[in-house]
Protein backbone atom coordinates (compact mmCIF):
# COMPACT_ATOMS: atom_id res chain seq x y z
CA UNK A 1 0.00 0.00 0.00
CA UNK A 2 1.39 3.48 -0.91
CA UNK A 3 1.97 6.14 1.62
CA UNK A 4 -1.11 8.36 -0.06
CA UNK A 5 -3.59 5.09 -0.87
CA UNK A 6 -6.28 5.62 1.73
CA UNK A 7 -5.63 2.94 4.56
CA UNK A 8 -8.10 -0.04 4.67
CA UNK A 9 -8.61 -3.78 5.12
CA UNK A 10 -10.73 -6.06 3.00
CA UNK A 11 -11.85 -9.66 5.15
CA UNK A 12 -12.85 -12.17 3.25
CA UNK A 13 -14.70 -15.51 4.54
CA UNK A 14 -13.63 -18.37 2.62
CA UNK A 15 -16.38 -20.46 1.21
CA UNK A 16 -16.31 -24.04 0.59
CA UNK A 17 -14.74 -25.39 3.70
CA UNK A 18 -16.27 -28.48 4.40
CA UNK A 19 -17.09 -30.20 7.56
CA UNK A 20 -13.81 -30.99 9.29
CA UNK A 21 -12.87 -34.51 10.46
CA UNK A 22 -9.26 -36.14 12.32
CA UNK A 23 -6.45 -36.42 10.26
CA UNK A 24 -7.78 -33.34 7.25
CA UNK A 25 -4.99 -31.55 6.02
CA UNK A 26 -5.99 -27.87 7.00
CA UNK A 27 -3.57 -26.45 4.54
CA UNK A 28 -5.15 -28.19 1.58
CA UNK A 29 -8.47 -27.60 2.60
CA UNK A 30 -7.77 -23.87 2.72
CA UNK A 31 -6.30 -23.63 -0.85
CA UNK A 32 -8.72 -25.19 -1.98
CA UNK A 33 -11.20 -22.70 -0.70
CA UNK A 34 -9.69 -20.15 -1.87
CA UNK A 35 -9.40 -21.29 -5.20
CA UNK A 36 -13.54 -21.91 -4.81
CA UNK A 37 -13.43 -18.31 -3.47
CA UNK A 38 -11.19 -17.36 -6.26
CA UNK A 39 -8.76 -15.53 -4.09
CA UNK A 40 -5.12 -15.92 -4.64
CA UNK A 41 -3.14 -14.84 -1.41
CA UNK A 42 -0.25 -12.13 -1.74
CA UNK A 43 2.41 -11.53 0.35
CA UNK A 44 1.55 -10.61 3.78
CA UNK A 45 -1.80 -11.31 3.84
CA UNK A 46 -3.41 -13.04 6.98
CA UNK A 47 -5.45 -15.91 7.58
CA UNK A 48 -7.39 -16.14 10.70
CA UNK A 49 -8.56 -20.02 11.70
CA UNK A 50 -11.02 -20.73 13.97
CA UNK A 51 -9.56 -23.38 16.70
CA UNK A 52 -12.61 -25.62 16.23
CA UNK A 53 -11.69 -26.91 12.93
CA UNK A 54 -7.89 -26.86 14.16
CA UNK A 55 -9.20 -28.81 17.22
CA UNK A 56 -11.28 -31.43 15.17
CA UNK A 57 -8.74 -31.72 12.69
CA UNK A 58 -5.93 -32.79 15.36
CA UNK A 59 -8.94 -35.31 16.64
CA UNK A 60 -8.83 -33.29 20.14
CA UNK A 61 -11.83 -35.47 20.98
CA UNK A 62 -12.24 -37.14 24.81
CA UNK A 63 -15.38 -38.83 25.36
CA UNK A 64 -17.55 -38.51 28.82
CA UNK A 65 -18.22 -42.09 28.92
CA UNK A 66 -15.26 -43.67 31.40
CA UNK A 67 -14.19 -40.34 32.38
CA UNK A 68 -13.91 -40.61 36.47
CA UNK A 69 -14.02 -37.25 38.14
CA UNK A 70 -11.71 -36.17 40.77
CA UNK A 71 -12.86 -34.97 44.20
CA UNK A 72 -12.11 -31.96 43.33
CA UNK A 73 -14.14 -31.99 39.96
CA UNK A 74 -16.75 -33.52 42.11
CA UNK A 75 -16.86 -30.03 44.47
CA UNK A 76 -16.77 -27.89 41.55
CA UNK A 77 -19.30 -29.77 39.97
CA UNK A 78 -21.44 -29.39 43.04
CA UNK A 79 -20.74 -25.39 43.39
CA UNK A 80 -21.49 -25.03 39.32
CA UNK A 81 -23.82 -27.10 38.44
CA UNK A 82 -21.93 -28.29 35.69
CA UNK A 83 -21.69 -32.14 34.66
CA UNK A 84 -18.70 -33.42 36.96
CA UNK A 85 -17.16 -35.45 33.84
CA UNK A 86 -16.53 -32.05 32.24
CA UNK A 87 -15.61 -30.45 35.23
CA UNK A 88 -13.10 -33.12 35.18
CA UNK A 89 -11.62 -32.13 31.68
CA UNK A 90 -11.53 -28.77 32.62
CA UNK A 91 -9.39 -29.04 35.44
CA UNK A 92 -7.50 -31.59 33.33
CA UNK A 93 -6.93 -28.35 30.48
CA UNK A 94 -5.91 -25.98 33.11
CA UNK A 95 -3.53 -25.04 36.05
CA UNK A 96 -5.58 -22.91 38.18
CA UNK A 97 -9.09 -22.46 39.15
CA UNK A 98 -9.99 -18.61 38.50
CA UNK A 99 -13.66 -18.33 39.83
CA UNK A 100 -16.32 -21.15 40.39
CA UNK A 101 -19.83 -19.93 40.77
CA UNK A 102 -23.14 -21.25 39.99
CA UNK A 103 -23.42 -21.83 35.84
CA UNK A 104 -19.31 -20.64 35.70
CA UNK A 105 -16.29 -21.72 36.02
CA UNK A 106 -13.28 -19.65 34.82
CA UNK A 107 -9.66 -21.26 34.90
CA UNK A 108 -6.32 -20.44 33.91
CA UNK A 109 -5.69 -22.86 31.05
CA UNK A 110 -2.32 -24.53 30.76
CA UNK A 111 -1.50 -22.36 27.89
CA UNK A 112 -1.69 -19.53 30.30
CA UNK A 113 -4.73 -17.65 28.90
CA UNK A 114 -8.06 -17.30 31.05
CA UNK A 115 -10.83 -18.50 29.78
CA UNK A 116 -14.45 -20.20 30.70
CA UNK A 117 -14.21 -23.68 31.13
CA UNK A 118 -10.67 -24.05 29.99
CA UNK A 119 -12.15 -23.47 25.77
CA UNK A 120 -13.53 -27.05 25.99
CA UNK A 121 -16.71 -27.28 23.78
CA UNK A 122 -19.65 -29.10 22.56
CA UNK A 123 -21.59 -26.51 20.29
CA UNK A 124 -21.12 -27.55 16.25
CA UNK A 125 -19.63 -30.81 16.95
CA UNK A 126 -21.32 -34.25 15.97
CA UNK A 127 -22.18 -36.38 19.38
CA UNK A 128 -22.13 -33.70 20.93
CA UNK A 129 -23.85 -35.43 23.73
CA UNK A 130 -21.38 -37.88 24.49
CA UNK A 131 -18.16 -35.96 24.21
CA UNK A 132 -16.01 -32.68 24.43
CA UNK A 133 -13.46 -30.98 21.83
CA UNK A 134 -10.86 -29.79 23.69
CA UNK A 135 -8.34 -26.82 22.44
CA UNK A 136 -5.92 -27.86 19.77
CA UNK A 137 -2.27 -29.16 22.01
CA UNK A 138 0.00 -26.07 20.95
CA UNK A 139 -1.66 -23.91 18.78
CA UNK A 140 1.26 -21.74 17.79
CA UNK A 141 2.64 -24.60 16.56
CA UNK A 142 -0.09 -25.53 14.48
CA UNK A 143 -0.51 -21.84 13.30
CA UNK A 144 3.08 -22.40 12.03
CA UNK A 145 2.13 -25.72 10.19
CA UNK A 146 -0.75 -24.35 8.30
CA UNK A 147 1.18 -21.13 7.20
CA UNK A 148 4.48 -23.38 5.85
CA UNK A 149 2.00 -25.18 3.97
CA UNK A 150 0.16 -22.48 1.98
CA UNK A 151 3.00 -20.10 1.66
CA UNK A 152 4.92 -23.57 -0.06
CA UNK A 153 1.69 -23.61 -1.75
CA UNK A 154 1.28 -19.70 -2.83
CA UNK A 155 5.16 -18.82 -2.70
CA UNK A 156 4.39 -15.62 -0.56
CA UNK A 157 5.46 -15.05 2.93
CA UNK A 158 1.68 -15.02 4.81
CA UNK A 159 0.18 -15.03 8.56
CA UNK A 160 -1.70 -17.35 10.40
CA UNK A 161 -3.92 -17.03 13.42
CA UNK A 162 -5.70 -19.50 15.08
CA UNK A 163 -8.73 -17.83 16.97
CA UNK A 164 -10.66 -18.57 19.68
CA UNK A 165 -13.89 -16.67 21.69
CA UNK A 166 -13.36 -15.61 24.97
CA UNK A 167 -15.55 -13.52 27.53
CA UNK A 168 -14.17 -10.42 29.16
CA UNK A 169 -14.29 -9.83 33.14
CA UNK A 170 -15.60 -6.61 33.09
CA UNK A 171 -17.81 -6.42 29.79
CA UNK A 172 -20.40 -8.15 28.42
CA UNK A 173 -20.05 -10.34 25.26
CA UNK A 174 -17.57 -12.55 23.75
CA UNK A 175 -14.79 -11.41 21.31
CA UNK A 176 -12.35 -13.29 19.00
CA UNK A 177 -8.53 -13.44 20.99
CA UNK A 178 -5.50 -15.32 19.32
CA UNK A 179 -4.49 -18.24 20.72
CA UNK A 180 -1.95 -19.29 17.95
CA UNK A 181 0.16 -16.97 16.15
CA UNK A 182 2.42 -17.47 13.24
CA UNK A 183 4.01 -15.12 10.30
CA UNK A 184 3.29 -12.07 12.21
CA UNK A 185 3.34 -9.55 15.56
CA UNK A 186 1.21 -10.80 18.45
CA UNK A 187 1.79 -8.05 20.49
CA UNK A 188 3.14 -4.38 18.84
CA UNK A 189 5.46 -2.04 21.19
CA UNK A 190 4.61 1.32 20.33
CA UNK A 191 6.61 2.46 23.05
CA UNK A 192 9.20 5.05 21.88
CA UNK A 193 6.72 6.44 18.83
CA UNK A 194 5.83 9.74 19.05
CA UNK A 195 1.94 10.90 19.10
CA UNK A 196 0.23 13.91 16.39
CA UNK A 197 2.17 16.26 18.90
CA UNK A 198 5.47 14.25 18.60
CA UNK A 199 5.25 13.13 22.36
CA UNK A 200 6.70 9.91 22.74
CA UNK A 201 4.71 6.83 23.93
CA UNK A 202 5.31 5.21 26.87
CA UNK A 203 2.57 2.15 27.90
CA UNK A 204 1.14 1.71 24.67
CA UNK A 205 1.36 -1.98 23.70
CA UNK A 206 -1.00 -3.01 21.11
CA UNK A 207 -2.89 -6.55 21.34
CA UNK A 208 -2.29 -7.21 17.15
CA UNK A 209 -3.58 -10.44 17.34
CA UNK A 210 -6.41 -10.91 19.22
CA UNK A 211 -7.13 -7.15 17.53
CA UNK A 212 -7.27 -9.34 14.00
CA UNK A 213 -8.88 -12.11 15.29
CA UNK A 214 -11.93 -9.97 16.88
CA UNK A 215 -12.15 -8.13 13.87
CA UNK A 216 -12.43 -11.65 11.79
CA UNK A 217 -15.00 -13.03 14.24
CA UNK A 218 -17.79 -10.34 12.98
CA UNK A 219 -17.37 -12.80 9.81
CA UNK A 220 -17.05 -16.13 11.48
CA UNK A 221 -19.66 -15.87 14.18
CA UNK A 222 -20.20 -18.54 16.98
CA UNK A 223 -23.64 -20.22 15.54
CA UNK A 224 -24.24 -22.26 12.74
CA UNK A 225 -22.62 -19.56 10.00
CA UNK A 226 -19.87 -22.58 8.88
CA UNK A 227 -17.30 -19.36 8.41
CA UNK A 228 -13.97 -21.24 9.76
CA UNK A 229 -11.36 -19.00 8.04
CA UNK A 230 -11.17 -15.97 6.94
CA UNK A 231 -8.51 -14.03 4.54
CA UNK A 232 -7.02 -10.29 6.04
CA UNK A 233 -5.45 -7.94 3.20
CA UNK A 234 -4.45 -4.97 3.91
CA UNK A 235 -2.51 -5.53 7.00
CA UNK A 236 1.03 -3.19 7.37
CA UNK A 237 3.74 -5.68 6.33
CA UNK A 238 6.15 -7.10 8.97
CA UNK A 239 8.78 -9.53 8.92
CA UNK A 240 8.68 -10.16 12.82
CA UNK A 241 7.08 -13.58 14.19
CA UNK A 242 5.30 -13.45 17.42
CA UNK A 243 3.56 -16.36 19.06
CA UNK A 244 0.11 -16.19 20.67
CA UNK A 245 2.24 -16.75 24.25
CA UNK A 246 3.54 -12.79 23.74
CA UNK A 247 -0.16 -12.04 24.96
CA UNK A 248 -0.64 -13.64 28.31
CA UNK A 249 -0.11 -11.32 31.46
CA UNK A 250 2.02 -13.61 33.66
CA UNK A 251 0.31 -14.24 36.66
CA UNK A 252 2.48 -11.89 39.17
CA UNK A 253 1.40 -8.86 36.95
CA UNK A 254 -2.13 -9.42 37.25
CA UNK A 255 -3.66 -6.72 39.57
CA UNK A 256 -6.61 -8.77 40.00
CA UNK A 257 -5.49 -11.70 41.57
CA UNK A 258 -5.81 -12.82 44.70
Amino acid sequence: MSDDAAPGLVLTALKGIPLVAPGDDLGTLIAQALRFTRLIPSAHDVFVITSKIVSKAEGRYVRLEGTQPSEEAARLSALTGKDPRIVEWVLRESTAVSRAAPGVLVVRHRLGFVSANAGIDQSNIEDADARLLLLPEDPDASAAHIRRALEETFQCRLGVIISDSHGRPFRMGNVGVAIGVSGLPALRDLRGHADLFGRSLKITLQGYADMIASAAALLTGEAAEGRPVVHIRGLAASESDGKASDLVRAPEADLYRT
